[in-house]
C-alpha cells in the first residue's frame, strides 16, 4: 500500500471542485490545501510552531537547496528533514528539477540528468533521476516529486515534446529507484508546455505508470492566466479521479479559486511569503502596499476582517514604520499575515465545498482578491 493515499470526500456539484483527504505518515490532509514554502527547511522568517499554528497541514522542501546546502546526509543523519527542522506534519520535497533548469548557462541537459553549476560556490553536480531519489529519500519527506524538466516559456514544439518525452523516461528510473514505498510516495509530474495535445500524451503516459498522485508541470512560467487553465482543463480528464492532484508552482488567491475550480487539490507558492517581505500584504478587501504613505498614521489593522496576530497586535502605522526602518519584524510580520490569509483562504473554501456554496464563494472572490484594498 502506498504511504500516501487520498479519499474524496465530496465532489463539487456546480464545478469540477472536489473535497477530499489525504493521509501521510504525519497525518492527514484536509484538501484542497496550500504548501507554504520552506525551500531550505525553514519557511522563510518563520517558526514551525507559528506555521503549525496558521493551520499549514504541509509544507514543502526543496531537493536542490538541501542537496547544496547543509547535505542530504546531514539532514539524514539528524533523523530526516522532519525532526531536523522540528516539523511534525507532512512534507512534500520538490526534486529540484525546477532550479537546475532555471540555472540557464549554468547547467547543461543529457538522458544521463543536468550537470550543473552550484549557485552558491560555483562547483559542478550531476542531478538525475537516482540522484534526486536519494537525496528525496535521505531527507524522508513523505511525498518526492519526480525529477523532470521544465520546459521554458515559449518553446517550440519540437523542444517541448523532447522534454516531456525524456520527462516520462526519467520518472520511469525515479519509481524504479524509490524503494522507500511504504514511509514516502512519489508523484509524477506532466509536462507539456502549452501545446493540448503534448499535454494530453504527458498525461496519457505518466498516468499508466499508477503512482499514488500526480502534478502538473510546466505552468506559472510566464504564459497568460488563461492559457494555464486552458492546459489545467485539458489534463484534468485524464488525471485519476483516486489520486491526488498537484498544481506546482501556483499561485495569486485568484488562480488557487479558479485551479481549484478546475479540479485541483494541492497548490505551493512563493508569492505569499516573497511579496510579505516586499510589504505587498492580501486581505479579503484586496491588496494593501503598506508602503504608501497614506498609512503613515493609520491605526487601522491590516485588515479589520482578518484574526492573525499581526491584526490582532499591530497597526499598519507601526507595519509601515518597521519596513521604512528596514527592521526584521516588519518581514516576520508581514510574511505571517499573508501565510495566515492564505491557509484561511484554503480553509473557506473547503468551508463552500463541504456546504455545496464554493460556486457561489468563486463568483464573490475570484478576481476581486489582487484589487487594491
Amino acid at each position: 500500500m502506498a504511504a500516501v493515499t487520498y479519499e474524496l470526500i465530496k465532489k463539487d456539484s456546480r464545478t469540477k471542485a472536489r473535497r477530499g483527504r489525504v493521509n501521510t505518515p504525519h497525518g492527514p490532509i484536509e484538501t484542497p490545501v496550500f504548501m507554504p514554502v520552506g525551500t531550505a527547511g525553514t519557511v522563510k522568517a518563520m517558526k514551525p510552531e507559528e506555521v503549525r499554528d496558521m493551520g499549514a497541514q504541509i509544507i514543502l522542501g526543496n531537493t536542490y537547496h538541501l542537496y547544496l546546502r547543509p547535505g542530504h546526509e546531514v539532514v539524514k543523519a539528524a533523523g530526516g528533514l522532519h525532526k531536523f527542522m522540528n516539523w511534525e506534519r507532512a512534507i512534500l520535497t520538490d526534486s529540484g528539477g525546477f532550479q537546475v533548469f532555471s540555472l540557464g548557462a549554468m547547467r547543461k541537459i543529457s538522458e544521463e540528468g543536468v550537470e550543473f553549476r552550484s549557485h552558491i560556490d560555483g562547483s559542478k553536480h550531476m542531478l538525475s533521476p537516482e540522484k534526486s531519489m536519494e537525496i528525496q529519500n535521505a531527507l524522508g519527506s513523505d511525498i518526492m516529486m519526480a525529477f523532470d524538466e521544465c520546459a521554458p516559456y515559449p518553446a517550440d514544439r519540437n523542444y517541448v515534446k523532447n522534454s516531456l518525452e525524456r520527462t516520462t523516461r526519467w520518472l520511469k528510473r525515479c519509481k524504479e529507484y524509490h524503494k522507500n514505498t511504504e514511509q514516502q510516495s512519489l508523484f509524477g509530474i506532466m509536462q507539456g508546455g502549452m501545446y493540448k495535445d503534448l499535454r494530453k500524451q504527458s498525461a496519457e503516459e505518466i498516468v499508466e505508470l499508477d503512482l499514488p498522485g500526480y502534478a502538473i508541470g510546466g505552468l506559472a512560467v510566464g504564459e497568460p492566466t488563461e492559457v494555464m487553465y486552458e492546459m489545467i482543463s485539458q489534463v484534468e480528464p485524464h488525471m485519476p479521479k483516486d489520486k491526488p492532484r498537484y498544481l506546482m508552482g501556483v499561485g495569486t488567491p485568484t488562480n488557487i479559486i479558479e485551479a481549484v475550480h478546475l479540479g485541483v487539490d494541492f497548490f505551493d507558492c512563493v508569492m505569499p511569503s516573497r511579496n510579505g517581505r516586499h510589504g505587498k500584504l492580501f486581505t479579503w478587501e484586496g491588496t494593501v502596499n503598506i508602503m504608501n504613505e497614506k498609512y503613515i498614521t493609520d491605526d487601522r489593522p491590516i485588515s479589520e476582517s482578518c484574526n492573525c496576530p499581526v491584526c490582532r497586535s499591530h497597526s499598519r502605522a507601526y507595519l509601515r514604520h518597521l519596513f521604512k526602518a528596514d527592521e526584521v519584524l516588519a518581514l516576520r510580520l508581514a510574511v505571517l499575515h499573508n501565510l495566515w490569509f492564505y491557509n484561511e483562504l484554503m480553509a473557506k473554501i473547503r468551508e463552500a465545498l463541504d456546504n455545496g456554496t464554493f460556486a457561489d464563494f468563486r463568483e464573490k472572490y475570484s478576481g476581486n482578491l489582487e484589487k487594491r484594498a
